[in-house]
């Protein structure tokens, strides 16, 4: 087979819905593209559709705000981790909004190239959100200082804030560098565009507005110090005080929504990899934590998509967080437009890998062993146009399988053997918070399998029960075929379970929307789970053995009853008894249920009674034995 290049495969579908969003100049809410690791949601966006939004009237900003990972990022040569970014060291919450406010900035810039930003909208929306009068005042005194005619109306309590804000601009314009301002807007001599002087007046007006705007901000924000200081300290939280911390991008973001304008400036936002900025550390006392700078954020956006629209926001993540609790956290089911991607169908894989990369025969390994996730096949080709791969097949003895396996145990030490030891740190932390009474009672309920941590600190005995706790955990995961339906019951306990938050949070498992499946990210992942069981089973002396085989029989999990598809309901459907108004008996067909509650059902019955035509009646009551469960009078349904 000939070699070939690498190529980024077209996804039509996921393409044309992004598209579609993309075109609209306002929108009223944003938008999460999430998925597990490895589908190629980055590469989606980089090389498929940021160029193409980037032509004509479109302005898009892309902010990624794992940059600031130099151990895992491509920028600085390397790959993207394969677990969760919280097993990486994360970086500085101050960081993060630099490179927020440096994109939003560039992005004004362009909007005041091309006239769509005044300095009296940038004044508009300032005093519509701030009282800036003091701040103006200490502006103007500060770039008034050795001007011979200092004017002192410039700070009397009479003049309005409107005339304030004109001498402001003024003072910080005679301080500004004219060859630079012309240099971000394009004029001059070199410049390709040349205008006249009140036109380039107007632009360098707001070009300067925009940076007073900023200054303002600043200088209300630093007013604010001592009690950011108190909050960090105390550990607390202040709404008041996080939106001071993200007054100046959402004031951009506002100022680029009223700006946006049909086939003339269309201006998006893309940011990747959100979750880095939940957990962003804090290295000084000018800036709230990342999670707070992560809710104020997120929040002023759908505020501001739901109060006047704003530009189109679309949030990429791997972290399952943002498939179903960030929803609910942020205010319902639907505050989001969610789009999941979960890569390619093992059919669709098929269909590009076996003409140029893969024969037939390799590809009915790869997809039973590590499926059809695109950074697997990626790595795997890489692996197998590589000089080692030559060396394997010169002995005859060794076939692509072992390929196969050499790859399987690179994902073992390097991806999953390091992520378990992190999720036996994260249960050792929660065996401790238990022990304090940091843990509610509610996470501790009788009949739970880590309802008995550890009572004294012994660092060796928390830690072997926190691996015990894992290798249950897999065992029933294992039972369950890898795949638990969380929302199947409506009672969400597998989400209580230590086991899946810290599984979830080091990247390994992910908790998908639709259907509300909690998996590992890859069959690869996932056999290399099951790989780690086998491995710490046969490591175990005759205690450690008789602890786990008391734990399976005594204490152990079992999540079998939500291997639930979707609609499917755990009783037959002639254990259901439908009774109507006339006390005809009917013969249920189908049915479709959610968290336990009957949504439609489909029911057939004599010709003979019902040889009139349709009728209606009234469902007084569905009973089932194996429910246990009683409605009466709350439907109507057609035959």
């Amino acid at each position: 087979m000939v070699s070939k290049p690498w190529r980024i495969i077209p996804r039509p579908l996921l393409e044309t819905i992004l598209n579609n969003h993309a075109q609209h100049h306002r929108v009223q809410q944003p938008l999460i593209l999430h998925g597990p690791r490895g589908v190629g949601k980055t590469t989606l966006i980089i090389d498929r559709l940021l160029n193409d939004w980037n032509k004509g009237p479109h302005v898009t900003g892309y902010v990624d705000f794992a940059e600031s990972v130099k151990d895992h990022h491509p920028k600085h040569g390397n790959s993207f981790p394969w677990g969760s970014w919280s097993t990486c060291n994360p970086p500085v919450v101050a960081d993060c909004a630099t490179q927020l406010e440096s994109c939003l900035e560039s992005m004004a810039q362009k909007a005041i190239q091309l006239g769509s930003i005044s300095s009296t909208q940038i004044f508009s929306i300032v005093s519509k959100w701030h009282l800036p009068d003091t701040a103006l005042r200490r502006i103007i005194v500060q770039n008034s200082a050795g001007v011979a005619s200092k004017s002192k109306n410039a700070v009397s309590e009479k003049v309005f804030g409107s005339v304030l804000w004109d001498r402001a601009v003024f003072a910080l314009s005679a301080r500004s560098n004219a060859r630079e301002m012309d240099k971000l807007l394009n004029l001059g001599e070199k410049g390709k565009r040349k205008l006249s002087v009140d036109e380039t007046s107007y632009y360098r007006e707001a070009l300067v507005a925009l940076r007073l705007a900023k200054e303002v901000i600043r200088a209300m924000q630093s007013s604010r110090g001592n009690a950011i200081a108190q909050l960090n300290r105390t550990g607390g939280f202040s709404r008041s005080l996080a939106n001071s911390c993200t007054d100046w991008p959402c004031l951009l973001l506002e100022l680029l929504s009223q700006a946006a304008e049909i086939d003339y400036f269309q201006p998006k936002l893309v940011i990747n990899n959100i979750e880095v900025l939940k957990n962003a550390l804090l290295n000084d006392d000018k800036m709230v934590s990342g999670s707070m700078y992560h809710d104020s954020l997120i929040w002023r956006i759908i505020a501001l998509g739901a109060n006047e629209k704003c530009l189109p926001v679309m949030l990429v993540t791997s972290d399952s967080y943002y498939s179903y609790r960030a929803f609910m956290d942020f205010g319902f089911p639907d505050i989001f437009i969610s789009r999941e991607t979960f890569g390619w169908t093992p059919m669709e894989a098929e269909l590009h890998m076996i003409a140029d990369y893969f024969s037939q025969s390799e590809w009915k390994v790869i997809v039973e062993v590590l499926g059809p996730s695109p950074r697997h096949l990626f790595e795997l080709y890489a692996l197998k146009q590589s000089s080692y791969y030559q060396k394997v097949l010169e002995d005859k003895d060794n076939t692509f399988e072992d390929i196969i396996d050499a790859y399987l145990a690179y994902l073992q030490i390097i991806v999953v053997n390091p992520a378990m030891d992190k999720a036996i740190a994260i249960l050792q932390k929660f065996a401790e918070d238990a022990r304090k009474g940091k843990i509610p009672k509610d996470k501790l309920r009788f009949g739970s399998s880590w309802r008995h941590p550890p009572q004294r600190d012994d660092p060796i005995r928390s830690s072997n029960w926190a691996k015990l706790q894992l290798m249950d955990f897999i065992q029933t995961l294992a039972n369950t075929e890898f795949g638990v339906n969380y929302l199947a019951d409506c009672s969400l306990e597998i989400l209580d379970d230590p086991c899946t938050g810290a599984l979830i949070e080091v990247g390994l498992l992910y908790a998908q929307r639709e259907p509300s499946f909690i998996r590992p990210i890859s069959r690869g992942i996932q056999r290399c789970l099951a790989r780690w069981l086998v491995k710490e089973k046969m490591q175990m002396d005759f205690g450690s053995s008789f602890q786990f085989l008391w734990q399976r029989l005594i204490r152990g999990r079992s999540y079998r009853h939500l291997m639930l598809e979707v609609g499917y309901m755990p009783i037959a459907p002639q254990k259901i008894k439908v009774q109507v108004q006339r006390g005809v008996d009917v013969q249920l067909t189908s049915y479709k249920t959610e968290c336990g509650q009957i949504l439609q059902l489909s029911v057939k019955a004599p010709k003979a009674q019902f040889e009139g035509g349709r009728c209606r009646f009234l469902l007084l009551s569905i009973n089932s034995l194996a429910w246990n469960n009683t409605k009466s009078g709350l439907s109507c349904f057609d035959f």
